[in-house]
């Protein structure tokens, strides 16, 4: 499983840098790196993309793809 594209497309549209949505969500830059570009998959549910997700705005539901 990714986190969506939703998400994707949420980071490339919002104004903040992506060092600063990976400070504000918790989660290291290298990594949310790899998982909003798709490179590595996470679990179903994982608190990093979560947070992510409540950073930019977006429900639990479309943090992730199938």
């Amino acid at each position: 499983m990714y986190a969506s594209a939703e998400i994707t497309k949420a980071v490339r549209l919002d104004s903040r840098r992506s060092y600063e949505l990976a400070r504000l969500s918790g989660v290291n830059v290298t990594v949310f790196s790899r998982i909003i570009n798709q490179i590595d998959q996470v679990k179903p549910d994982d608190p990093r993309v979560l947070r992510i997700g409540n950073v930019l705005g977006l429900s639990d539901k479309d943090c992730f793809q199938g």
